[in-house]
């Protein structure tokens, strides 16, 4: 099961490379046995192997120093000092040879474990507790051989953790191959998964891999496993039970040399009450799970998310974008019921609704506002209650006395074309009512004098255009 990582043999000695050929096969570890001049090769290019070294034409000592980045165990006594060389295998035994890779697997060059926890850190984004907790589980079980269900809601990045624990695993050199339960048709589902044989069933016209085969030596990710219907459970199960598995309309095993990491938003313990999911399949894949959590618990991740999702989409829509500080608090306290699915849909809008500039709070959507309003305007009511007082008491200047002016507060109460402002009694007015009459009435005019143009009325009332349609909508008003 590749439990021992990336194993290649070097060894001149055809009896000696066939012996331990059959001990590894018996273990089922992911091994590669070539001549020296290929071995060479795949030393160049390749990164962690373990090397098990008999009989070449090359100085051993050489080779142990100059690939650093591996981790050799002679075949032969060698005297080969060096971080990097475990020991020599004296026995060549089952036991002994386990041994040393068990020691071997301890030792990882820094340079790899380095760099893939830098990728770790750019695939995971996020310095709050819930995100460093995830990736401390995943550091725990990614080099170990264990099943992993990742569980979460909708949106919250299942597959971002699949893929870092593949990334972080001895499969990371292999493939990594998803797969979603719930998207193919059920009597499709066993030929995704094992693949068919020619003719098989009607349109089978050639064999075909399925997607056990593609994820050999890496990682296959189950997605929506909830939805998976309840006789592919059983043929899963037995999978994940025996290692093998055969193509719809075979009869030949085939050896399942891959991880499984499975995931679901759904209730898989109501689902085994319910008799929806089988238990034994449950215990058989919940052997390490991790809980994703929702957007709405790492707020302070969000605004690093926008700086990756901005950085994700600028290059298809060949623009910049920023959010301001009081969009991004705004986006803070929003709830996020799509989660990080959500956030990544809004950076796109934002890229097509705003492009090249910074997003304030009034191009947000409504409902991402939450109560907020841009850094360089007053809380929605609280401008409509400024705007008419600051009408109200205002000096009037040049510009108005020289151009028609909207109120006369002085001409009377019901004067023809001016507004009506109610007396003010021992009993008090209702102010607030007092002035949404007059914005209704101030907006209704500006658009009448505009011919129902937007922007233009917006202009005249010294307002964003956003924010004159905001208003609008609040007050019903139409353009007409």
């Amino acid at each position: 099961m590749g439990s021992f990582g990336k194993i290649l043999i070097i060894d001149g000695d055809q009896d000696r490379r066939g012996k331990l050929e059959a001990i590894l096969s018996f273990m089922q570890v992911d091994w590669i046995s070539h001549d020296e001049p290929a071995a060479v090769a795949r030393l160049d290019r390749e990164e962690g192997l373990t090397v098990l070294l008999g009989q070449c034409q090359s100085a051993p000592q050489e080779l142990v120093s100059r690939y650093s980045r591996h981790v050799f165990i002679s075949l032969l006594p060698l005297n080969a000092p060096g971080p990097n060389f475990i020991g020599c295998l004296g026995q060549l035994t089952y036991h002994e040879l386990t041994r040393l890779l068990s020691q071997a697997l301890r030792w990882r060059p820094r340079p790899v474990l380095e760099q893939r926890e830098q990728d770790l850190h750019r695939i995971l984004v996020g310095q709050g507790p819930a995100m460093q907790e995830i990736k401390v589980q995943i550091r725990q079980v990614a080099d170990k051989q264990a099943n992993v269900l990742l569980l979460g809601e909708s949106g919250t990045g299942k597959e971002v953790i699949a893929r870092a624990i593949h990334m972080l695993s001895l499969q990371a050199e292999g493939p990594f191959v998803p797969i979603n339960c719930g998207a193919i048709p059920a009597e499709l589902l066993e030929s995704e998964l094992f693949g068919h044989e020619k003719g098989a069933f009607t349109g089978a016209v050639s064999a075909r891999k399925g997607r056990f085969e593609l994820a050999e030596g890496g990682t296959l990710f189950l997605d929506e496993i909830g939805d998976m219907p309840l006789p592919m459970q059983v043929k899963l199960l037995r999978v994940l039970q025996e290692r093998t598995f055969e193509r719809v309309g075979g009869t030949r095993p085939i050896s399942a040399n891959v991880r499984v990491i499975a995931a679901t938003h759904r209730d898989l313990e109501a689902m085994i009450l319910e008799q929806r999911f089988r238990e034994d399949l449950y215990y058989r894949l919940n052997v390490f799970p991790i809980v994703a959590p929702p957007l709405r618990e790492r707020r302070r991740d969000i605004p690093l998310l926008l700086e990756e999702l901005i950085d994700r989409h600028r290059m298809g829509h060949d623009a910049d974008l920023v959010f301001s500080a009081a969009a991004v608090a705004a986006l803070q306290g929003y709830h996020w019921p799509g989660n990080v699915r959500e956030l990544s849909n809004l950076v796109e809008r934002m890229f097509i609704l705003c492009p090249g500039r910074e997003v304030a709070v009034a191009d947000l959507p409504a409902k991402y506002r939450s109560g907020h309003e841009a850094e360089d305007e007053p809380p929605f009511e609280a401008m409509d209650e400024q705007a008419a007082l600051a009408s109200i008491f205002r000096q009037p200047d040049a510009y108005e006395e020289d151009n028609e002016v909207f109120f006369d507060f002085n001409a009377g109460s019901e004067g023809e074309g001016d507004l009506y402002v109610p007396p003010f009694t021992t009993e008090g007015i209702n102010l607030k009512e007092v002035l949404a009459n007059i914005e209704v009435d101030m907006i209704s005019r500006a658009l009448e004098a505009s011919e129902g143009i937007v922007a233009r009325a917006a202009e005249q009332l010294g307002m964003r255009r956003t924010t004159l349609v905001e208003k609008m909508k609040k007050y019903g008003i139409s353009r007409d």
